[in-house]
């Protein structure tokens, strides 16, 4: 598990390898990633959208980006957490996803960026 803090909001990150599909005749490697977001601070602020840079060994950087989260915008009161999951797939068994999410802080009104710190993204065998 990877984390990292910004201005109060803890961002933890958990991957999983969810196994390979074949469509048409090339092989892709699905890893699922579980986000927590953790209000730390004082305030109570909103996630608005998610910018996120994908890395496939095999291929170009990849970038998304979108409102919400999983089709959601959550609020965090301070010391609350909220969870999604999602997944990417790859060409290569070897991969990295690293990004931020603009929030907005209630209390201030100003918006701001919360850093996701760069994870892994590899099949189980390569490591051994």
């Amino acid at each position: 598990m990877v984390q990292q803090i910004t201005n109060g909001i803890k961002i933890s990150v958990k991957t999983k390898h969810e196994g390979i599909r074949i469509h048409g005749f090339r092989k892709y490697y699905i890893f699922s990633y579980s986000v927590t977001i953790e209000n730390q601070s004082k305030d109570a602020v909103q996630l608005l959208s998610r910018h996120w840079h994908i890395f496939d060994s095999l291929k170009k950087e990849e970038i998304v980006e979108g409102e919400g989260v999983i089709g959601e915008k959550p609020i965090l009161s301070p010391k609350k957490t909220y969870t999604y999951t999602s997944s990417c797939h790859l060409i290569s068994p070897i991969g990295s996803m690293h990004g931020f999410f603009n929030m907005i802080n209630f209390t201030t009104t100003k918006r701001f960026r919360v850093l996701i710190p760069q994870f892994q993204l590899t099949l189980p065998q390569i490591l051994n």
